[in-house]
């Protein structure tokens, strides 16, 4: 394939994009400064714009200008001499040492430092120690005459662009990749028709611009940083409103965790009081705490009880103030989780708890959804589509979540309609509106839901028979403050004796978050079943284990195929059903395939083709477990088959290779013949599927009767 040649003014006509767009858009924000800036811009010859904008595009801010070699560029001295006379790029300077000494390589630097008489560098010397020992022994003006300094420029200032670029993006950008990977398909961008300024403020904009920055500085964990973000943070303008707030408070965190992990607590008590968000109080309350002054902590969390922030911080407050301050021993975390009910789930189910008490769930009778965060986003995202998306709450291409919701302005924005919405859910009347969004919209790309996780029937069910006033009491707090609802939701939604229930499924020796146990609250709160499941491994005899036995044209799962499966479901040690079928295989058997198997081209000519029994199959698997004999062999071709169906077949494993080896070791082979035949269990047709099955099948019951044996933490050797 012959690599995508680029238009010659590629990089140019993307920078005027962007410029054109913040000009018509954010007139009213941009400061002399930035009208200064691209009335420059558009007074430099092309030659010099299109270096410039390469320049801007390439990793730091100095450059070496015999390397400027670019087909769109006819004169590049003069565009460098047309940079500097407008003061868009300098020659090097003092300051720019450290970072012309980074970019030089080795050989430079172990030649130029011979030059300059000092003989004490090596050659074997690594590029960090002959950084280090030019920065502390060599002047930067001998360095630079001995390095070639005067080929060097650097750009002048970035701050304008990098403000014009945050504008566009909504993030600190420093070049143009994301419209190189939007180009390229790697990055898609929403196809709405029109887009609203971001900010309509310019103190707000130049405030999120100033903590977006120092948040991307606070990336590189270094001290001499972080002593410069201190400054940047508490000589930095206020947050005008709550979204620039949010990002004075997430730096003034950052910070002070730093300096808090870094022992030195009244710096991070300064910074921590300097920011305002639920982070900040929590940790002044700790670091206070902890430092002995008690009665500050027990001051600010009365404060906090009084006029939380948030169900969190509340949550927060009570919790630390009742074993703290009120003698309670037992946090509200673990006091919630111990109070779980308790579900029995196989121990097959070790990796994927949620599925194990799903399948328990069902077989109980209850309708069961994978619901967690993407139910409540669904949801919210179809009743306010037309609020979020189609009415100018983007602010360019690459814009996904509507700012709105960022800086928690939605609910004021579009109050009648929200009303409106939530009226309609109270009254029961909101799924018609969901439905008719679903079909207008379905498939366009929002940054609130993954269409790919999308389950109608859990929405249907949700909006069908949980209490109409709780959901909306849910989405209203969702209008409120989105980021603060984005997750903690729990697994499992359940539908039985048409009453709504969730779960939050947890594991020995997991724990329960803050999120997690605020948002059990809040749909207790508003009349919602919300309860934790703590789940107990061990064997479970109830449990349906499916042994599947496949035969194939040969052991390759990509390229062979399948031309039988049988299987046989297990329950109580006892065989309560069986499937089978020959599989055309679409391709013919190989001689030794049939010398194996007995199975004949002719035998699967007219059999079906997987495609048309895979939803039997997977009727039959149903909630069950996948057993095999060398399991990963059965599993890897059925999983291929469906796949070349563009669907997903995803079941635990169990292999009953591996259980004989564990519990009944010993044995010079483990094939399912000899295991056979040590053990007097009937064969009398190798290699057939069904045959195979039933056979693995009572294997899998002397393995299962030595785990109920040996009590719920024996565990299992599964696949």
């Amino acid at each position: 394939m012959k690599p995508q040649v680029l238009p010659v003014y590629y990089y140019l006509d993307h920078f005027t994009e962007m410029l054109d767009f913040v000009k018509r858009t954010y007139g009213s924000v941009l400061s002399h400064e930035h009208h200064v800036f691209i009335k420059g811009f558009d007074d430099l010859s092309r030659d010099a714009q299109c270096l410039l904008v390469r320049m801007v595009n390439r990793r730091g801010a100095i450059f070496n200008r015999t390397h400027f070699k670019y087909p769109e560029i006819v004169d590049v001295e003069a565009a460098v001499r047309d940079l500097l006379a407008s003061g868009h790029a300098r020659a090097l300077q003092a300051d720019d040492y450290a970072a012309f000494i980074t970019c030089l390589p080795k050989d430079i630097l172990v030649t130029a430092a011979h030059a300059s008489g000092r003989c004490d560098i090596r050659k074997s010397w690594s590029k960090p120690k002959l950084t280090d020992y030019f920065l502390a022994n060599v002047p930067f003006d001998v360095a630079a005459r001995h390095c070639g300094g005067k080929h060097f420029i650097a750009l002048r200032n970035t701050q304008p662009i990098e403000f014009l670029l945050y504008l566009y993006f909504g993030k600190t950008e420093r070049d143009l990749k994301s419209f190189a990977l939007r180009d390229l398909g790697i990055m898609r961008t929403n196809s709405a028709t029109s887009f609203s300024a971001r900010f309509a403020d310019g103190d707000e904009a130049h405030a999120c611009f100033h903590y977006s920055r120092l948040l991307d500085q606070l990336e590189t964990k270094a001290e001499a940083i972080y002593r410069e973000g201190v400054v940047a943070l508490l000589g930095g303008p206020p947050g005008p409103t709550d979204y620039a707030s949010d990002l004075r408070n997430r730096a003034a965190f950052k910070l002070g965790q730093f300096f808090e992990k870094g022992a030195d607590p009244a710096l991070a008590l300064q910074l921590y009081r300097a920011g305002s968000s639920p982070e900040c109080r929590e940790r002044l309350v700790r670091l206070h705490y902890s430092r002995g002054a008690k009665n500050e902590s027990e001051a600010l969390l009365r404060q906090i009880i009084d006029d939380p922030a948030s169900d969190e911080e509340h949550f927060f407050a009570v919790d630390f103030y009742a074993r703290k301050f009120g003698g309670q021993r037992m946090g509200l975390c673990t006091e919630l989780l111990r109070s779980g009910q308790g579900i029995t789930v196989d121990d097959t189910y070790r990796g994927n708890p949620e599925a194990g008490v799903a399948g328990v769930m069902r077989r109980q009778g209850a309708m069961v959804y994978f619901a967690e965060n993407a139910l409540w986003h669904t949801l919210f995202g179809l009743l306010f589509w037309d609020e979020l998306f189609e009415s100018g709450q983007l602010h360019s291409g690459f814009d996904w979540v509507p700012h709105c919701l960022k800086d928690r302005t939605f609910i004021r924005t579009f109050k009648p309609e929200v009303e409106r919405k939530l009226a309609a859910v109270r009254s029961g009347e909101a799924l018609p509106l969901i439905l008719r969004m679903l079909a207008a919209r379905w498939g366009r790309s929002n940054g609130i839901f993954n269409w790919d996780r999308f389950q109608i029937e859990a929405v249907r069910a949700l909006l069908d028979h949980a209490s109409p006033h709780g959901v909306a009491v849910i989405l209203q707090a969702m209008c409120e403050d989105f980021r603060a609802m984005r997750d903690g939701f729990p697994d499992l939604m359940l539908v039985r004796d048409e009453e709504v229930s969730f779960l939050e499924i947890k594991a020995e020796g997991d724990v329960i978050r803050r999120n997690q146990l605020t948002r059990l609250r809040q749909l207790q709160t508003a009349g919602l079943k919300a309860e934790i499941g703590r789940v107990e491994f061990r064997f479970d005899p109830g449990q349906d284990y499916i042994v599947v036995d496949i035969e194939t044209t040969g052991s390759w799962a990509a390229g062979d195929r399948i031309t039988e499966i049988g299987a046989v479901k297990i329950r109580n040690h006892q065989v309560v059903d069986e499937w089978h079928s020959l599989l055309n295989p679409q391709r013919a058997i190989p001689a030794q395939i049939t010398r194996l198997t007995g199975i004949t081209n002719e035998m699967v000519r007219h059999a079906p083709v997987f495609a048309s029994v895979a939803d039997s199959f997977l009727e039959f698997m149903a909630d069950g477990i996948f057993v095999a004999h060398n399991v990963n062999f059965d599993y890897g071709f059925i999983t291929y088959e469906f796949s070349r169906l563009d669907r997903k077949f995803r079941y635990p494993k169990l292999c009953t290779c591996a259980g004989m080896r564990r519990r009944y070791p010993g044995h010079k082979s483990y094939g399912l013949g000899h295991l056979c035949q040590t053990y007097d269990i009937e064969l009398e047709s190798h290699h057939r599927a069904l045959c195979d099955a039933k056979a693995a099948g009572q294997l899998l019951n002397l393995i299962n009767r030595k785990r109920e044996s040996e009590g719920p933490l024996a565990g299992h050797q599964a696949a």
